[in-house]
């Protein structure tokens, strides 16, 4: 019989102390992938022991790799014996991050059988990009329950504009590209800085790629891809996680190697929510006795908090700030343009007590303050459940919190780390 965990969590506790997030869950997972080009080992340093990493390392066993665990945070990857092989369908329906495994299979294979890759489930997350993209590589492609990629010859490079800046399909983009004949040019190509930390790691190990963090990629396919070391950076959507909470309830929380160049953009969005962090070197200090009021746009307008390809609001914190929002004195409006479903997470906030209108699948409006309650709650997906999980810190009473393998594959760790901050978490198997 299968264990269910999940949080108990008592409210209204001020936190304090130090906290250090894990590696970039959305960097891990195609380095991870990209390992499948190398014909030497390669060493990924700072890796986040999660879940969606754990699925990665399996899939990529099951297809021949030698997977070393050097410590907790490091892997040593050789995929020198892989061979071509169906993927494990029920790994794949575990994450979205799957997919990642065709770009690289078919560069070094020739072909891809592989079936649909799931993960959360925020609304229809369409997988086109990448086929169109192979395709302009010289790949076919059939796409049925199952996916069957073919490149019998050499994958050749193209100019290709790809007709959304989607994360994913830039990365198996760039992964084909990396070995295809001739030269790649990448337009409206995702700039996110994991994208930028897979095309830095290719470098590193023998591939030419030009343009990095812009939105056009120029890749010059090379013969072989050596061996290399990589260390990943903190993961700026867990440290985003942390200022929100600890703006609400803390008494000065220092989060370390905070990766703040990452920032900008998040704490322009955060001081209309009236946060303020302080950036000291790598660290950030998130001082206690925060404003939290709404900063009205100019004329006294209702504010409008929106998400966007970076540089913009990442979408993975809009569910923090409607969270931060409903602390918040004053009216603002969210509205989340990438995914028809995340929102839907608010019904569980009204059920806590606050004061927000869901206006459509992709607005919804929050007036602050609000007190909350503690509830009994269930984390629909990785980011939503870590915006309950602040909720329910902020709550007075008690709250129980289901179905936290969600949260478990994107933050290492999180009830430890809240613990030693001073936080009432305890996480209980059944």
């Amino acid at each position: 019989m299968t264990r269910e965990a999940f949080f108990v969590i008592e409210g209204g506790r001020r936190l304090r102390g130090e906290v250090r997030p894990g590696g970039n869950k959305n960097a891990a997972l195609p380095l991870i992938a990209a390992a499948l080009l190398a014909e030497e080992p390669v060493v990924l340093r700072n890796v986040p022991r999660i879940r969606d990493v754990r699925t990665m390392v399996q899939l990529l066993s099951e297809l021949g790799a030698s997977i070393e665990e050097l410590d907790p945070h490091t892997l040593r990857i050789d995929t020198r014996d892989v061979r071509p092989r169906p993927l494990n369908p029920e790994l794949c329906r575990d994450i979205r991050a799957s997919i990642l495994l065709a770009g690289p299979l078919l560069a070094r294979f020739g072909h891809v059988e592989m079936p649909p890759p799931g993960g959360d489930v925020i609304g229809r997350r369409r997988l086109d990009t990448h086929f169109l993209a192979f395709e302009a590589l010289g790949a076919r492609y059939e796409v049925n329950r199952i996916f069957r990629l073919r490149a019998p010859d050499r994958l050749q490079g193209q100019d290709i504009l790809l007709d959304e800046a989607s994360v994913t399909a830039t990365e198996n983009a760039v992964m084909a590209a990396a070995l295809a004949r001739g030269t790649t040019v990448l337009r409206n190509a995702a700039s996110e800085p994991h994208v930028q930390a897979l095309c830095h790691f290719l470098n590193r190990l023998g591939a030419r790629i030009e343009g990095i963090g812009s939105n056009t990629l120029v890749i010059h396919g090379v013969d072989r891809l050596g061996g290399g070391e990589w260390e990943i950076e903190s993961d700026h959507i867990e440290v985003g996680s942390f200022i929100g909470l600890a703006a609400l309830i803390g008494d000065g929380v220092w989060i370390r190697r905070a990766v703040p160049q990452h920032l900008r953009m998040v704490q322009l969005v955060y001081r209309r929510l009236g946060v303020h962090f302080e950036v000291h070197g790598e660290d950030i200090y998130v001082p206690p006795e925060q404003p939290l009021r709404v900063i009205p746009d100019i004329g006294g307008h209702i504010p409008k908090i929106e998400d966007a390809p970076w540089p913009g609001f990442p979408a993975d914190l809009m569910s923090i700030a409607i969270v931060m929002a409903t602390q918040a004195a004053g009216p603002v409006l969210f509205h989340e343009k990438m995914f028809e479903s995340r929102l839907y997470f608010v019904d569980k906030l009204i059920a806590m007590g606050a004061r927000i209108v869901l206006c459509d699948p992709h607005r919804c409006l929050v007036h602050g303050p609000s007190p909350l309650h503690g509830e009994r709650l269930e984390s629909p997906d990785i980011r939503a459940g870590m915006a309950l999980v602040i909720a329910a810190l902020c709550a007075e009473g008690t709250s129980v919190i289901r179905n936290i393998v969600q949260i478990d594959r994107g933050y290492e760790c999180l009830d430890e780390k809240l613990r030693a901050l001073g936080a009432a978490i305890e996480r209980v198997e059944r």
